[in-house]
């Protein structure tokens, strides 16, 4: 038991960092002749398909176990699959993809007081000020004092993202024990895809793409790479590692540990893109980890008083 934890952080940080990769990958496509919602569509139906088989052999036939969590898978394909993305990839056609980010991140705090609110987990100090240090992080990494005017739009798709980013982190730690984490994640993209899809057919949401070669990495190259890299890395594999980092270490620890996918973000443009981080950056990217120990040693010293939840109820894994 004690090997979870550890097992959920590494979880939840390859998670933060293949989730960072999605806006360098959407990016071409979004200045070209895509939507953002028809590339949320892409990636999310794709990684669905990918992950229908591994999803059902790991049910085994338990199909009681997914009509009891159906809801559930529903309403995470809805705030943390379908909202979450296509406000981001939205966010992202006004503003850099770093503010986005902050923005969308926002949702931690959102995280903390709907689990004081609603489960009645008061943050304890420490998690106060581990809260405040990885936020002062985010603000450095970003350079904040050298942006311009932010778009109010971009603002508001920003903030959008960040409820499905609470949503996504805290129905992830509230999932049945009995449900394999395949099932959630691909039950979750095909909701959120099929909404996407008849939001699209009606005419509610604007789904145009094109077959264009487009420039990615400083390259011309197929639309068909960041369309791949988008579904099997920024959506398999993150979305496979969240669920299950999230159910381990439970809503309100993954969430701290996600906003590592900044500092990951900030990285993956200086090799692809060439962006060197500033002193600054780097900085913040030091208070972050700083806030996520901070958390993670708050968790730590709760633990002893933690009564771990039985196969019957919900995986809370230590009240994610």
């Amino acid at each position: 038991m004690r090997e979870r934890p550890g097992v959920g952080l590494g979880l939840a940080l390859l998670s933060a960092l293949t989730f960072a990769t999605s806006g360098t990958f959407a990016r071409p496509l979004i200045t070209g002749d895509w939507s953002a919602e028809a590339v949320v569509l892409a990636r999310v139906g794709i990684a669905a398909l990918v992950l229908a088989v591994p999803a059902l052999v790991a049910l085994r036939g338990r199909l009681p176990v997914l009509r009891r969590n159906a809801g559930t898978v529903v309403v995470f394909g809805l705030l943390g699959v379908a909202l979450a993305q296509a406000c981001f990839f939205n966010a992202v056609r006004y503003l850099p993809v770093g503010v986005a980010l902050l923005l969308e991140y926002l949702g931690i705090v959102l995280v903390v007081g709907w689990m004081w609110l609603v489960h009645g987990q008061r943050p304890r100090l420490l998690t106060v000020i581990g809260s405040l240090t990885a936020l002062a992080g985010l603000a450095l990494v970003l350079d904040l004092t050298g942006a311009g005017r932010l778009d109010p739009v971009g603002v508001l798709w920003g903030l959008g993202a960040g409820v499905g980013l609470a949503g996504y982190f805290v129905i992830a730690g509230r999932v049945d024990a009995e449900l394999p984490s395949v099932v959630m994640a691909s039950g979750g993209m095909a909701v959120g895809a099929l909404v996407l899809l008849l939001l699209g057919l009606v005419g509610a949401l604007p789904l145009h793409a094109g077959t264009a070669d487009v420039t990615f990495a400083g390259h011309r190259m197929s639309w068909l790479v960041p369309i791949a890299g988008l579904s099997l890395i920024a959506a398999v594999v993150a979305y496979l590692t969240g669920v299950a980092g999230a159910r381990l270490l439970g809503a309100r620890l993954s969430s701290f540990v996600g906003l590592t996918e900044v500092m990951f973000a900030v990285l993956i443009a200086w090799l692809v893109l060439g962006e060197l981080p500033a002193g600054i950056q780097l900085l913040g990217g030091a208070l972050i980890v700083a806030g996520v120990a901070l958390v993670r040693l708050d968790e730590l010293r709760a633990a002893p008083d933690a009564v771990p939840p039985t196969p019957a109820e919900p995986a809370l894994a230590g009240e994610r």
